[in-house]
């Protein structure tokens, strides 16, 4: 038999008193798609940090095609034929995508070549591997789907055969992550390994040879992905069967708590993304807003939250007339109950650096449960952390940790804890599932689900059509800035995607 790819022998690390991987065991088998499963928190990220060499193992060894290497630091695992593409893209925006891949690689014989030498090998590369991409584009004019090309490509030019990807479809479109899959199987067959770290599991059925199982740091199941099943692997993440649909029963929608009239937005570059929108949300119902990412969705939650400012239209917020083209306030929009959970919750809902009670009351650092006279009260800061990690169970419940240091998903908690416990009126809420496990999506549904029996009013924008259809009470679907349709939740998928693809309302009925 071949050796493993990658081969994990032992491998332990703490960081204080947090042991975030305990005696971890694992092969890679060659030519494989190996998916990493687990909960947030359960050490994923940081095991492929050690083999990535952003971290080093306090022991245990690792084995490249059978032989034992010493990984100090990423330029290490690259020259041992791994790279990584991580959640958060490590590109630098403003350089083009032949500089971005330059970039790091200064000792490569090709560079020393010349730029047209990057650039020829660079479109060979493309073209081979189905990653086609413009090597002059700046990479802040790319779409995310094509960012996370030029980032493929950067481990692809430095010579990986064994490509890890840190859930690499959170933020694309379906039709992005189709792609994306194509291109993972086409380079499987050519015998490249990947290990795929995912927190959904029908991509791991769909995609993944073999499947290996993280719970609280240790390794504790691995199957043949054709042998084991959805149900079970979520068990196995979680420790205990998990609810996978969402338990809800009828709306009883009351009075409209928020109206939006002929809103009209442009983004930065005057581009008209949100195109004379308007619609009702009740209390009492979730309204799902539906469509592949950068059709206006973004820039709606926006706009309604006081973030960005409108070019015309009227906003009513429960009872209160909000001028969103003169009147762009977060801090008003809150006070008079309505919390906003962002989509990018890096960009817009942390400060990163931050430790994690400073974050849980963000937004609402004036209230005067907080403050001490002029300054903020640190204990009740604290206090009211504790309460929210215990409550949402975030991991590590460490309320003095920097948020930098939490999971994505225990980072999405973080603000998921922060807007809910306000006990908005309305809750705007975007992506609220974006990189989180099973069980912690089962655990944020029920609590929607809850706010939402409670009385209040929930606007929802998810890119997870099955999380809309079985989250939301009622669909609207945004193409081109424009709501092109509206829906039940027993829609079927086929008839929303044509919507969402910009088929005539009357032509997808059919």
């Amino acid at each position: 038999m071949a050796e493993p790819a990658i081969e994990l022998i032992d491998i332990d690390k703490s960081f204080g008193a947090v042991r975030a991987n305990r005696n971890i065991n694992l092969e890679v088998e060659r030519g494989t798609i190996h998916g990493i499963v687990g909960e947030n928190g359960a050490g994923k990220s940081t095991l492929m940090s050690i083999i990535y060499g952003f971290y080093q193992a306090d022991r245990g060894e690792i084995r490249v095609g059978g032989k034992a290497v010493e990984i100090v630091d990423p330029n290490a695992a690259i020259a041992a034929g791994i790279g990584m593409v991580h959640q958060h893209f490590m590109l630098v925006h403003n350089f083009t995508v032949v500089e971005n891949v330059m970039l790091g690689a200064e000792k490569s014989p090709l560079l020393r070549q010349g730029i047209a030498a990057v650039r020829a090998e660079l479109k060979r590369l493309a073209e081979e591997h189905s990653l086609d991409v413009d090597p002059d584009a700046v990479v802040e004019e790319l779409p995310v789907g094509l960012q996370q090309r030029v980032e493929i490509l950067k481990a692809l030019y430095r010579g990986a055969d064994v490509l890890i990807l840190d859930e690499p479809t959170g933020v694309l479109t379906p039709a992005e992550a189709d792609h994306l899959f194509a291109v993972l199987k086409q380079l499987r067959d050519e015998g490249k390994t990947i290990i795929l770290i995912t927190h959904k599991l029908r991509e791991i059925m769909a995609i993944t040879d073999a499947v290996s199982v993280m719970r609280q740091g240790e390794m504790v199941a691995t199957r043949k992905t054709a042998e084991t099943s959805v149900g079970e692997l979520a068990e196995l993440m979680v420790g205990r069967r998990v609810l996978l649909t969402v338990d809800k029963g009828e709306a009883r929608p009351a009075d409209v708590k928020l109206s939006v009239r002929n809103l009209t937005v442009r983004d930065g570059r005057g581009v008209v993304m949100v195109d004379d929108v308007s619609f009702d949300v009740r209390a009492g119902e979730i309204v799902g807003i539906a469509g592949v990412a950068g059709n206006g969705q973004s820039e709606l939650l926006e706009a309604i939250s006081g973030i960005r400012r409108a070019e015309r239209g009227e906003i009513r917020l429960l009872g209160r007339d909000i001028d969103p083209v003169r009147e762009a306030d977060p801090a008003a929009i809150r006070k008079i109950g309505c919390a906003h959970v962002p989509e990018d919750r890096h960009y817009m809902g942390l400060v990163l650096p931050f430790e994690e009670n400073e974050n849980a009351i963000l937004g609402y650092q004036d209230d005067a449960r907080f403050r001490k006279g002029l300054l903020l009260d640190r204990d009740a800061m604290r206090r009211d952390a504790r309460k929210k990690i215990a409550d949402y169970d975030i991991r590590p419940p460490d309320c003095r940790l920097k948020t930098s240091n939490f999971s994505g998903g225990n980072q999405q908690k973080i603000v998921l804890a922060r807007e809910m416990e306000r006990d908005p009126d309305v809750l705007l809420i975007g992506q609220p599932t974006r990189g989180v496990d099973v069980g912690a999506i089962e655990f944020i549904h029920k609590r929607i689900v809850a706010m939402r029996d409670a009385g209040k009013a929930i606007l929802l924008v998810s890119v997870e059509l099955d999380e809309i259809r079985a989250l939301t009470d009622r669909i609207l679907v945004m193409f081109a800035g424009k709501i092109v349709g509206e829906r039940g939740p027993e829609a079927a998928e086929g008839e929303l995607g044509l919507l969402m693809a910009g088929v005539e309302e009357r032509e997808a009925a059919e």
